[in-house]
């Protein structure tokens, strides 16, 4: 695993984009128990909250504890950081696999409803805003979507970009995973990413939060950051 401190706007997470964090709009919500859940989506093969498993999991030597996050290294798999320079704050995950990349975002939700639905009509309306599509469709954890929106390279060329963005509503939080690359348009390729998807575990803590306000992550214990150049 390679764990590579990245600018807000580098070229490797510009692809986060309209996909960034969300304000908070609404009151704070109470504490929950682990049982609650945002909507009637199964969860059953993850990802999973973190009352729903055993503790010993989230310390097994497989497992990365990014602090809202806890992942599973695969091999080969590279893990990225989308740090706010300003501030030092983890903003997102990236897990790049060959040509695929899966970002991973964690937000806090209400405790009664999930937001999956309210968030997705804001992105599908973002990426048409820009000049793209967003069209909704079926996939192994529910409804999501599949965008193909115009990408300026550093070169100053424009291209399309496929991307497909899944929300998964658990108790009390929003999951919201971005499938980059090879793996948003090629069947083929996307097993590897949804598996890590799935064995995502979400720590959300028991504190109040604001609907919509991105749970809190870390660089995992022991690593050092890297510039692009030294990695």
């Amino acid at each position: 695993m390679i764990f590579r401190r990245k600018a807000k706007n580098d070229e490797a997470e510009t692809t986060g984009g309209f996909f960034g964090d969300d304000e908070a709009t609404a009151e704070e919500t109470g504490a929950g128990t682990g049982a609650e859940s945002g909507s009637g989506e199964p969860r059953g093969e993850g990802p999973f909250d973190s009352n729903e498993v055993d503790p010993a999991i989230l310390t097994a030597e497989d497992r990365i504890d990014l602090g809202a996050l806890v992942i599973t290294g695969m091999p080969g798999m590279e893990l990225r950081l989308q740090v706010d320079e300003a501030t030092g704050d983890v903003q997102a995950v990236l897990l790049v696999l060959e040509d695929s990349a899966l970002e991973l975002r964690a937000f806090a939700a209400p405790k009664t409803s999930g937001i999956w639905a309210e968030v997705r009509r804001e992105i599908a309306a973002e990426a048409t805003r820009m000049g793209g599509t967003a069209s909704e469709t079926e996939g192994p954890f529910g409804t999501e979507l599949v965008l193909v929106v115009p990408v300026e390279d550093p070169e100053g060329q424009i291209f399309s970009q496929t991307s497909r963005v899944i929300g998964i509503d658990g108790p009390r939080w929003l999951l919201r995973a971005t499938v980059l690359g090879r793996a948003a348009v090629e069947p083929d390729a996307a097993p590897p990413m949804e598996q890590s998807l799935r064995n995502v575990v979400v720590v959300r803590g028991s504190e109040p939060m604001a609907p919509r306000e991105s749970l809190a992550l870390r660089l995992p214990a022991g690593a050092q950051p890297v510039d692009e150049e030294e990695a």
